[in-house]
């Protein structure tokens, strides 16, 4: 059993991530949060050479490490641990078009809560992101179309945040689609639209009756054609959140380029990562996974990766970057006590190498990564 790391630490000699830019100071974190250091608490932790940047906060996550929580949901928490090794800090568990027993399930395993064992640490769950079953036939992707429903006369009683569901995908041209994003937005649920036909007046009607993202950028969704305007043109032409796979396969570096020309400070980065991420069959798979027909099924790569690609394809700063898996998330979730390295926020934290490439993770306060010893901890 791993030992439990210090309460608070007091983090020297890197560079600092703040709103105001890159800054050099001695970061304390003092029971879970940023501290002013006031009271001269902590564990000192040589940082030198490295840069410390705010936890990242992944929307859409599938799988990972051979866990795969379409078929397991109950590997949610095993997945939490690994997450912190791409530096993801907070999560949503994606599920997705699946039948109404196994959503129960999910509901149910995310509300009992991680495993009640001394050495656990691993990313926080805020809650389920659902991607159907409401969905358009005709662009279901690598979702099942025989599982796929109509919109319900009434939204599901458990579709609330205190329940585990904190965002679902929908095709908002479905019949009673709008009813149900107006009840949804109501109790906090976020919505997203997404595998969808939808034109851009009707995005611009869903965001009008509540919803505030489009899910995974061009794919499965009506796109830009300059006479019949899609779903793309909608969320970048509208002020919403957009969701984008950043590896180099589900979205073409350019059009990356394009869209991050078109909606820098809206996208926010995913990685729609599968369960052979993190596995042997992920260098076999490149960046993406397909079905045998060939249709792609989601990624390989971690947020961290997605980060370093949105640098290559666009020419963006770091910082802008990160923002795209920090800042960015935490303002579509509505979260304030995260995304930022602030006075008072909440320890969740990355130290990235020269490289961009993970070295440390703090989860609240506690080193969950220490790549320095070669050593995962918990």
């Amino acid at each position: 059993m791993a030992e439990p790391s210090p309460s608070s630490y007091l983090i020297c000699g890197a560079d600092i991530l703040t709103p105001a830019g890159w800054q050099e100071f001695d970061l304390s974190v003092v029971d879970g949060l940023i501290s002013d250091g006031s009271d001269g608490r902590g564990a000192v932790l040589d940082a030198s050479g490295l840069r410390i940047v705010p936890g990242f906060i992944e929307l859409q996550v599938n799988g990972g490490w051979g866990h795969d929580l379409q078929r397991e949901p109950a590997t949610l928490w095993a997945l939490a641990r690994r997450l912190a090794e791409v530096g993801v800090t907070t999560f949503l568990p994606t599920l997705t078009t699946n039948g109404f027993a196994r959503r129960r399930e999910a509901l149910s395993i995310w509300r009992a809560g991680p495993p009640a064992r001394a050495d656990y640490m691993g990313a926080e769950a805020l809650g389920w992101h659902f991607e159907g079953p409401w969905l358009a036939p005709s662009r279901h992707g690598a979702h099942s179309r025989e599982l796929l429903q109509p919109i319900p006369a009434e939204a599901p009683a458990d579709y609330t945040p205190a329940d585990g569901v904190r965002l679902v995908t929908l095709a908002p041209e479905l019949r009673g689609a709008t009813e149900l994003i107006r009840t949804l937005t109501e109790r906090g649920v976020v919505v997203s639209c997404g595998h969808t036909e939808a034109t851009a007046d009707q995005i611009r009607a869903a965001l009008a009756a509540g919803a505030t993202m489009g899910t995974h950028l061009f794919n499965a969704m009506s796109g830009l054609h300059h006479r019949n305007v899609g779903a793309a043109a909608g969320f970048l032409l509208e002020p919403s959140y957009i969701g984008l796979i950043a590896d180099g396969v589900h979205v073409a570096p350019d059009m990356v380029a394009l869209a991050w020309r078109l909606a820098e400070g809206r996208l926010v980065l995913t990685s729609d990562a599968v369960a052979v991420m993190g596995t042997q069959a992920a260098d076999v798979t490149g960046d993406a996974v397909r079905l045998f027909d060939g249709t792609l099924a989601g990624s390989a790569i971690g947020l961290d990766t997605a980060v370093r690609n949105v640098m290559a394809f666009t020419g963006c700063s770091l910082a802008a970057a990160v923002a795209a898996a920090t800042e960015v998330p935490a303002q579509c979730l509505g979260l304030t006590d995260r995304g930022r390295i602030e006075l008072g926020r909440r320890a969740d934290l990355v130290a990235l190498d020269e490289a961009n490439r993970v070295v440390l993770t703090f989860v609240a306060g506690q080193l969950v990564v220490d790549r320095r010893t070669a050593r995962p901890l918990g």
